[in-house]
C-alpha cells in the first residue's frame, strides 16, 4: 500500500515531524507518548501486539503501521508486512524486519526505510538510502535502551533523531541512556 502525504495542512509548519515507534509488544509508555507529541505522522515499525495501541497512537496523529513477527489475530491480519509512504516529497519504505524487506529500496526509489525488530536503535546511510531503525520502545529487552525517534522533512531534506527515554527501572532508579544520534541530509 501506498500513502501519499505530500502536503500537510495549510496551516502546519514548513517541517514535518514524523514519530518513529517500534516493538512496544502491548506497552506503549507515557514517556513515548509524550515525546510523540507534535507529530504531524506516526510509524509503528510492526511488533504492536495490542490493537489499543494503534488507537491510542492516532489520538496524536495519523498512523501507518506494519505487521511484525509477533502481531496475531485478527486484528493484526488487516497490517500489511510492508508500507511505502510519500511524504513530503520524500519516499519512505515501512518494514518490521529489514531481513524481509524484499526490494532493493536504493533501485526502487525509496529515500528513508524505517524497520524494526532488533530492538537496537540505529541509523545508517547505504547506498544514498537512510535506514532507520528506531528501537523498542516497549519492555526493555537486555541491556538495550528503551528508545524510539523522529524524521524530519523540511522542503524534502530529512533529519532524524534517536532518543533513549527515561523510564523507571525495577529497583525505582531512574536509568538515562545517552541521547543518541542525529543524522541530517
Amino acid at each position: 500500500m501506498t500513502a501519499s502525504l505530500d502536503s500537510p495542512p495549510h496551516d502546519a509548519p514548513s517541517t514535518i515531524r514524523i514519530g518513529l515507534i517500534s516493538d512496544t509488544h502491548g506497552l506503549l509508555r507515557p514517556e513515548a507518548m509524550a515525546m510523540l507529541e507534535g507529530s504531524h505522522f506516526i510509524v509503528h515499525a510492526g511488533d504492536i501486539c495490542e490493537p489499543s495501541i494503534l488507537a491510542e497512537l492516532s489520538m496524536i496523529a495519523p498512523v501507518t503501521a506494519v505487521r511484525g513477527n509477533n502481531d496475531r489475530g485478527p486484528w493484526a491480519t488487516r497490517l500489511c508486512e510492508t508500507e511505502r509512504l510519500d511524504i513530503g516529497g520524500v519516499h519512505i519504505f515501512v518494514v518490521h524486519d529489514i531481513a524481509t524487506c524484499g526490494v532493493d529500496p536504493a533501485k526502487n526509489g525509496f529515500d528513508v526505510v524505517v524497520s524494526g525488530h532488533s530492538h537496537r536503535p540505529q541509523c545508517e546511510r547505504r547506498d544514498g538510502v537512510l535506514y532507520v531503525n528506531p528501537g523498542s520502545a516497549g519492555p526493555r529487552r537486555f541491556r538495550l535502551p528503551v528508545s524510539m525517534g523522529t524524521l524530519a522533512i523540511d522542503v524534502g531534506r530529512v533529519s532524524v533523531e534517536l532518543f533513549s527515554l527515561d523510564v523507571e527501572s525495577p529497583h525505582g532508579q531512574a536509568i538515562h541512556a545517552p541521547a543518541g544520534h542525529r543524522i541530517e541530509t
